[in-house]
């Protein structure tokens, strides 16, 4: 065989196994290999996997602290709504005593005003009091005043009571504390203790508020009303808007009706005069 021969033949047995290592199947293409790595792939996941008892205990803990925080701005929220409620109610307060102070500004506010006219219609009624009235019919320059004074007195109270001034009805009414005021008591026998039978000055309210009290003069030693049930009293009318009698009116009557004793002589020398 010669040399060209024998170096064709070397290199042809060199090919032959690089031939059957490229047709061989790789390790990883081979069914057992790709079971081997499922399998070390779940060893893996199981090994990642938090689920253990150390694990389970912070996550208690977790909720724990979850549920605490909760409980707490539920609290907070609570506290706050109570505060905003209690915040609206101070606002309505103060909204609703405005509107009562502004009412009432708008009614009483003429009071100090309305006292100092009182004084005029005091000295009108006094100036028609002092005219007699045969002096009148001979005198006709001394009528005409009358009326001129009577006139301008019917114009006043006609203002009064544009304006809520309204006189107290006092003569013969049961004697009421907050509208009158007792200057003296009279003997009287047939009419019952504590009815007004003389009024030295008369008295004015303020839209049902006393502006000024009359000065009257009560009766003693009359007989005594029955005391009637709170339920089945009437009311009385003391003053021009027909207030009812409240428990103080009641309580200031039966301190006069009780008296029987007179306190000073005083008063029945002033009746006397009068």
């Amino acid at each position: 065989m010669s040399e060209y021969e024998l170096n064709k033949t070397e290199a042809e047995n060199t090919d032959e196994p690089k031939a059957e290592t490229l047709n061989t199947p790789t390790s990883a293409e081979t069914p057992e290999a790709a079971d081997a790595e499922a399998l070390a792939t779940d060893a893996d996941a199981i090994e990642e996997t938090p689920w253990d008892h150390g694990d389970t205990a912070e996550a208690d803990v977790a909720e724990d602290d979850a549920a605490a925080r909760i409980a707490t701005l539920e609290e907070e929220v609570a506290e706050l709504n109570d505060k905003l409620l209690r915040a609206l109610a101070e606002a309505e307060n103060v909204r609703r005593r405005a509107q009562r102070d502004k009412e009432d500004t708008a009614k009483y506010g003429i009071k100090n005003f309305a006292e100092g006219i009182l004084g005029v219609a005091d000295n009108l009624g006094r100036a028609m009091a002092s005219i007699d009235e045969d002096a009148r019919v001979k005198d006709p320059n001394l009528e005409n005043l009358f009326v001129g004074v009577e006139m301008v007195q019917k114009d006043l109270m006609s203002t009064f009571e544009r304006y809520g001034v309204t006189p107290i009805k006092a003569l013969g009414a049961k004697f009421d504390p907050m509208l009158h005021e007792a200057m003296y008591e009279i003997e009287d026998t047939d009419t019952p203790a504590g009815t007004i039978a003389q009024v030295l000055e008369p008295g004015y309210v303020l839209h049902g508020r006393t502006l000024r009290a009359a000065k009257v003069g009560i009766t003693k030693g009359g007989p005594k009303e029955p005391q009637l049930p709170a339920a089945d009293a009437p009311a009385e009318e003391s003053s021009a808007e027909g207030d009812a009698a409240d428990p103080a009116t009641r309580e200031g009557q039966a301190a006069y009706e009780t008296q029987t004793e007179p306190k000073t002589a005083s008063g029945g020398n002033l009746d006397q005069e009068l």
